[in-house]
């Protein structure tokens, strides 16, 4: 089978590949936007994880073909492996995933949790045992003891991976964004230690040619969480839905196993339907429409040190309850119905990808390692994306320059946000 995609041209899948694309777990991603509420700012945005996982299992194949030529064997029947995991990867997703897991914390994290042990243990790994291939492939997906390479499940999921190296692209495609890499990078991979790696040396010296390619892969991660990932817009809507699932939870209207079952409009519209609860179905009607609320208080991190983004985490991310007593309590001195204030605040952020494994003149180490020739370069990147870190109250317009008050008062500190008074 060869599929036409936007980004990478003609994606050629195997038999395998073809049996596994069809399967309804992974048509079921069709549905599932990768981008969730971006397409609220960037209207292109509609991209679906679906595409991704087609992306992802391109460029595994590419990585695959460097492995290759730099003298890594790479059999035909592990290729074919890779290339479903690739497929399978984010076959866990829920609509809006990242926001109900990453940012409102009502989930464990989709390749975190038991989600993909459910599946295996369904019909999706029903028809992975059909095929042959189930223990191999819960194996590679760090379900099941594997006898599979390590290296083989980092191509899939670990920092400069598949699925980083196809999301960049087709992140930037679809928000009509102009960043890119050079194909060079696919040239870079190597094997060391039974790690994937990026070769930073030849000959017995590092290369600036290589460290320069690997940077620029960071910096497109961090200007994406910037631009696209973290924009405000984006954060308040995803924020609504957030609250939605939450507030149709506790009435017992909705289950964590039955978002696996859905898409982003198919949940939607459950939460729009009558018998919805009130609050939920306010919310849902609000996105529907855009009618969203606005930024009444915001904190970052150019106001607070670490150790006081860390304590309002733990008040306020790892603790639903303590993040609805204040929502309640601003809720109801701001005279305003309960699902009207949001209390946004996501885990602290690090830049995972900076501790790729690389092989440099010096041995096998880690990216942003004090010894690595790039580490300055890379620890003023980690350090600009921690500073992306945002604490928000959400309401209302009419009462956000109030709530700006309320909330620097509630939460001890003053909010650096002024909103505007119509």
């Amino acid at each position: 089978m060869v599929i036409r995609d936007p980004v990478h041209g003609d994606i050629e899948l195997s038999a395998l590949e073809q049996a596994v694309l069809d399967l309804p777990d992974v048509q079921r991603l069709r549905g599932i936007k990768q981008l969730g509420t971006a397409s609220y700012v960037y209207p292109g945005a509609l991209h679906t994880r679906f595409d991704h996982s087609l992306g992802a299992c391109a460029l595994a194949h590419r990585m695959l073909e460097g492995l290759r030529r730099q003298g890594t064997p790479v059999p035909t029947d592990l290729e074919d492996l890779i290339g479903v995991g690739a497929l399978l990867h984010d076959v866990t997703h829920v609509p809006f995933g990242h926001t109900l897991e990453d940012e409102r914390r009502l989930f464990p994290r989709h390749d975190k949790g038991d989600r993909m042990s459910r599946l295996l243990k369904g019909a999706l790994g029903e028809a992975l045992e059909k095929l042959g291939i189930l223990g191999e492939i819960a194996g590679l997906l760090g379900e099941a003891p594997g006898h599979l390479p390590g290296w083989a499940g980092e191509i899939i999921a670990s920092t400069l991976d598949a699925d980083l190296l196809d999301y960049l692209r087709r992140d930037s495609r679809f928000t009509g964004l102009a960043q890119d890499y050079d194909d060079r990078v696919f040239r870079y991979f190597t094997v060391a230690d039974d790690h994937l790696a990026l070769r930073m040396a030849r000959h017995g010296m590092d290369r600036p040619d290589a460290r320069s390619e690997v940077v620029q892969l960071l910096r497109m991660r961090y200007f994406l969480t910037e631009r696209v990932y973290y924009h405000h817009t984006k954060v308040v809507a995803g924020a609504m839905i957030s609250k939605a699932v939450e507030l149709a939870m506790q009435a017992q209207w909705l289950t964590e196993p039955q978002l696996l079952h859905l898409n982003d409009w198919t949940l939607l519209d459950r939460l729009e339907q009558p018998g919805s609860p009130p609050g939920a179905r306010h919310l849902a009607q609000g996105l529907a429409r855009r009618r969203l609320l606005k930024r009444g208080y915001v904190l970052s991190a150019y106001s607070l040190d670490e150790s006081e983004r860390a304590a309002l985490v733990g008040l306020y991310h790892d603790s639903g309850t303590r993040r609805a007593e204040a929502e309640a309590v601003l809720a109801s001195e701001l005279g305003v119905s309960p699902e009207e204030v949001i209390v946004y605040c996501p885990a602290l952020t690090m830049m995972k990808e900076a501790r790729a494994w690389v092989e440099t003149a010096s041995g096998l180490r880690r990216l942003n390692d004090p010894a690595s020739a790039a580490c300055a370069e890379i620890s003023a990147l980690e350090a600009r994306y921690a500073s992306l870190w945002r604490f928000y109250v959400f309401t209302p317009e009419a009462v956000a320059g109030r709530a700006a008050e309320l909330a620097s008062g509630y939460f001890g500190h003053p909010g650096e946000y002024a909103p505007s008074v119509k």
